[in-house]
């Protein structure tokens, strides 16, 4: 993991060196670190309105949240994940960060399928489900493959699936190995369902901090709340949309897997070997934008002081 790292910020300072000698004299990006990224990042706390879904959500204590601009920043020219629009935000545990060792987070995203049955919970072949998993996986492979993705190979639950059928809510957890990585990533998955939709929480982790992970599932379910008229239990038969996907359906992923949201679950250092050679630019780009609207609000506030 260190010599990862080492690599990359050797890799960054090079093509800081080499982007730099694009810009004008004034714009000096060699002193751009992963340090000046992570400090750059704002998080929040507190209850966030939800862009979609009609919900909100109260920061668990423990986390911090990054908006909609920041999770797609760190997603894609951080983690090296292909772009993903329907991303609402992140929750990151105090103190650790987006680019350190022990980094993990939980990926907020939002899908409006309808009201999601849940009558077949109680009989649901776990094992068999896994097994067909694994078939369906070997065959993502091919197009992964294809897009310069290291191959996946789902070893197991890391947590069984689990529904609860007071709170609604579903959780299970994926073991998984990339390509040759010797150490193995953590896919925990959340569910919250409602009358229209669905809310998804990934947690991206290494099986490392599986109890870690495990340990803030409770808090991050019950921190996502939908407004009066949208929860579960105001489903109205006559008018409302139902999914075509029940409980069992939702943990075998095939409509969220073609929403692209199998393709967030790889933590930065695991594809930073293909993410690197841009990154050097994408930090500039992203500390450069930031300081950008940072001046343009300094201007309007002098604007405003003066009139």
């Amino acid at each position: 993991m260190k010599k990862t790292i080492s690599l990359l910020v050797s890799i960054l300072f090079f093509n800081q060196i080499i982007f730099a000698q694009a810009l004008p004299a004034e714009e000096d990006t060699s002193n751009v670190t992963i340090e000046d990224v992570e400090a750059m990042l704002k998080y929040q706390t507190g209850e966030i309105k939800l862009d979609e879904g009609n919900a909100t959500l109260n920061v668990p204590k423990g986390f911090g949240y990054l908006d909609v601009e920041q999770s797609k920043y760190v997603l894609t020219d951080l983690w090296g994940n292909p772009e993903n629009e329907n991303v609402l935000g992140m929750l990151v545990p105090e103190g650790i960060g987006v680019m350190g060792e022990t980094s993990w987070a939980y990926i907020i995203q939002y899908e409006g399928m309808g009201y999601v049955k849940d009558e077949d919970a109680d009989d649901i072949n776990y094992d068999d489900l896994l097994e067909d998993l694994k078939k369906e996986t070997e065959e993502y492979n091919v197009e992964r493959t294809k897009m310069g993705y290291e191959s996946i190979a789902l070893v197991g639950w890391a947590s069984a699936p689990y529904y609860d059928n007071q709170k609604k809510v579903l959780h299970w957890a994926k073991e998984l190995k990339f390509g040759d990585e010797e150490l193995n990533t953590l896919n925990y998955n959340l569910r919250i369902l409602g009358r229209k939709g669905i809310f998804v929480l990934n947690a991206v982790a290494s099986v490392n901090e599986l109890n870690q992970v495990k340990a803030t599932t409770d808090a991050v379910l019950a921190s996502v709340t939908f407004a009066e008229g949208n929860r579960y239990s105001d489903f109205n038969p006559d008018v409302d949309e139902v999914a075509a996907w029940t409980i069992g359906g939702l943990v075998a992923g095939k409509i969220l897997a073609k929403a692209g949201l199998f393709a967030v679950i790889l933590k930065f250092w695991k594809l930073i070997a293909i993410g690197a050679i841009a990154a050097g630019g994408a930090i500039w780009r992203f500390v450069s934008g930031r300081k950008k609207k940072e001046d343009e609000i300094a201007v309007i506030e002098q604007n405003d002081q003066t009139t």
